[in-house]
């Protein structure tokens, strides 16, 4: 079984490059994106786009499932340390981010508000 695609909690992206991100946004699927749990317990039918048909893009290629030894377990906890490595690095580049979005928006309010002298 692959990733139930009709699950409201399924997404998929795909970038520039051609790859392909597909994932249960609560996290709730270990083997993703390859497949989601026998009796997932938040599977929940997407409504929004019941009885239409999908073209092609909707569903890109997906790699085939790499042949490894390692358990569930491992694999999460691989991703679990994935996870903290990135969470680690990340607030530094938020904050970074966030400057420079308040100076663009510091310098297109400038010339705005006239008015309000």
């Amino acid at each position: 079984m692959g990733m139930r695609e009709e699950c409201k909690h399924f997404q998929s992206r795909t970038y520039a490059s051609g790859e392909v991100a597909r994932f249960c946004v609560l996290g709730n699927a270990p083997d993703q994106p390859w497949s989601c749990p026998e009796n997932c317990l938040t599977y929940e039918r997407r409504l929004a786009d019941v009885g239409w048909s999908h073209g092609s893009l909707v569903n890109g290629h997906v790699e085939p499932v790499p042949e490894t030894n390692a358990s569930v377990d491992e694999r999460r906890e691989l991703l679990n340390m994935a996870s903290e490595i990135v969470d680690a690095v990340a607030p530094e580049l938020f904050e970074e981010r966030r400057r420079e979005l308040d100076a663009r928006e510091k310098r297109e309010r400038r010339g705005w508000k006239f008015w309000q002298r």
